[in-house]
């Protein structure tokens, strides 16, 4: 492991803070057709080549995409970012949420009559005729398998009782994850002035997710034949990268006029689930599987004790007072790990924030995972502490 860097912060406010970058929205007017569905044909096992290309792990990488990147589901940990977290229309991958909020807030067995609104929608379709009953867990088959904007509709109905009432559950369901630089005007993603978001915004919501053993089989399966859950129809899943990158299970492709063409994917790598967004990439389907192959050529996934790790860097005496947590990280040979120390105003109580230990590459830092006081104590013995004195 690296050189530890010991450092006393003079703001524990400022250490803490995440820092949130915001860009302006443009606004969309344009006419756009979400034209996911590619293909009825059934796609053959490995019929695609999944040669990987040679990637220079010692480099930092660069993709043809206007953003990207790359996180570890269990520990939400940043893998590799380009332009990660600007504000950019997301189109279809917007269906993500929807189908988290159908698994959350719906009833999975319930039939549901498909409206005339639904089966007009425009752009990609499952093809639901209006009067149609078809329960809620099909429409999510259709809505993730197909990215049927009929299905988006007629969940969006029934468990918002409007598009604009759903949309409201949809930022209200987005914010209590933590995601506040997204907004959601639709459940389907056409383009739309206010419909917005961001590669590390959905990466998170694809994390949570991936919690969920319904929404693992939404995106994971690649056919589904209407006998399994006495459906309507068989369901043939359009994401190619299921077929591409051995390991893949999921989750969502996405195109308008103003998002381009988009890809939000799920890779198990060694038990993990490692998710790749990319946006506004017009070689989606290569450019994920190159993310994927610099993140594991590049990272090691370290599982070890905070406690281990201060005991190794010789901060044992900080080890005794707090909390102890098994942590996991990606790790590459050019990572420094860092302990910071906050010095405090005031005296320390328990379930204090002491300070972190983090993971930065020589860009950014990479995770950081917070020291937390088992005991109370006064400011002068945490400093003896520190100090080694005691």
């Amino acid at each position: 492991m690296n050189i530890i860097k010991k450092v006393i912060a003079t703001s524990l406010l400022t250490l803490l803070t995440f820092t949130w970058n915001i860009y302006s929205v443009k606004a969309y007017t344009d006419e756009n057709i979400d034209n996911d569905y590619e293909s009825m044909e059934i796609i053959e096992e490995n019929s695609i080549d999944i040669s990987s290309e040679e990637v220079n792990i010692d480099v930092y990488l660069k993709v043809d995409a206007k953003n990207a990147i790359a996180i570890d589901a269990e520990s939400r940990q940043v893998l590799w970012s380009q332009n990660g977290y600007e504000i950019v229309p997301m189109a279809s991958t917007t269906k993500i949420l929807t189908s988290l909020i159908a698994i959350n807030y719906g009833n999975l067995e319930r039939k549901v009559t498909i409206s005339k609104n639904a089966s007009s929608i425009r752009g990609s379709t499952v093809g639901y005729a209006a009067g149609e009953e078809i329960s809620m867990r099909e429409l999510l088959f259709g809505l993730m398998f197909r990215s049927g904007n009929d299905a988006a509709i007629a969940i969006a109905e029934d468990i918002g009782g409007s598009i604009e009432g759903f949309a409201n559950i949809m930022n209200d369901y987005a914010k209590s994850l933590g995601i506040i630089n997204s907004h959601f005007e639709s459940p389907h993603g056409l383009d739309s002035p206010k419909h917005y978001s961001s590669a590390y915004d959905l990466a998170i919501l694809t994390s949570k997710g991936m919690e969920y053993e319904e929404f693992r089989e939404f995106v994971g399966e690649k056919v589904i034949y209407k006998d399994k859950y006495n459906f309507t129809r068989d369901y043939q899943n359009i994401n190619k990268i299921l077929y591409k990158i051995p390991g893949a299970n999921g989750v969502k492709t996405g195109y308008t006029g103003r998002a381009g063409k988009c890809l939000v994917s799920s890779i198990n790598h060694n038990g993990r689930n490692i998710i790749i967004v990319v946006l506004n990439c017009v070689d989606r389907w290569n450019v994920t599987e190159k993310i994927y192959n610099y993140i594991i050529k590049s990272n090691d996934f370290i599982n070890k004790s905070n406690k281990d790790i201060l005991k190794e860097e010789k901060v044992a005496g900080l080890g005794d007072i707090i909390d102890e947590e098994d942590i996991t990280y990606g790790y590459k040979e050019s990572d420094v790990v860092e302990v910071e120390v906050f010095n405090p105003s005031l005296d320390i109580e328990e379930g204090d924030i002491l300070g972190k230990i983090s993971i930065n590459n020589k860009i950014y830092e990479k995770c950081k995972f917070p020291l937390i006081s088992n005991i109370s104590l006064s400011k002068e013995e945490l400093e003896k502490i520190i100090l080694g004195e005691k």
